[in-house]
């Protein structure tokens, strides 16, 4: 079966082997991305949009439902000390943002990680890593998301994983804005 029928989306579980050791450390990061983000500085999360929407085909097979099914997501930008750093893409069918997700709709300005992390019941996939691409709806977020003229889609690098709980998938995309990566630089690890 040809790889880009099963990940249309240009998403793979390893990182490529051109990327920093800086890189590869945020990109596989385990646990909650905003812990990590505060250890840089100040983290202000900004919610750019909450909407439904039907699922994407390049997003689909993240999530085992079929493209189109209907969705809640949720997309923010995180700043750290005021230079834009993360934009985030969440999403989950629209019946679990009403049951077992629904602490999702009322996040407000509140990280994710706020409701992930306290709970055995939620498990979570391996992650999967990238460059984008234009026709992903990462980078649709991105655009969205920023103010200053949008990176192109080679200069940005992402990750995502599933957070499934009783069947019911969560996914959370994470993409590192070009201002992130000098925040890094010398830091401990």
């Amino acid at each position: 079966m040809d790889p880009e029928a099963i990940n249309p989306g240009n998403w793979h579980e390893l990182a490529p082997p051109s990327l920093t050791h800086e890189q590869k450390h945020w990109l596989l990061r385990p646990g909650a991305l905003t812990a990590g983000l505060r250890q840089l500085g100040h983290v202000d999360l900004t919610v750019v949009s909450e909407y439904t929407d039907g699922l994407s085909a390049r997003e689909a097979w993240m999530v085992r439902r079929p493209p189109g099914s209907a969705m809640h997501i949720r997309e923010i930008k995180m700043a750290i000390n005021g230079v834009d750093s993360v934009v985030a893409r969440s999403f989950t069918p629209r019946n679990a943002s009403f049951s077992w997700w629904r602490g999702m709709r009322a996040l407000n300005r509140r990280p994710l990680a706020d409701m992930l992390y306290h709970n055995p019941q939620i498990t979570r996939s391996r992650f999967f890593v990238c460059r984008l691409r234009p026709s992903q709806p990462l980078y649709g977020a991105v655009k969205r998301a920023l103010v200053t003229p949008t990176p192109t889609a080679h200069e940005l690098f992402a990750r995502c994983s599933v957070f499934w709980r009783h069947g019911y998938p969560l996914l959370v995309a994470e993409c590192f804005l070009p201002g992130f990566w000098p925040l890094t630089a010398g830091r401990p690890k």
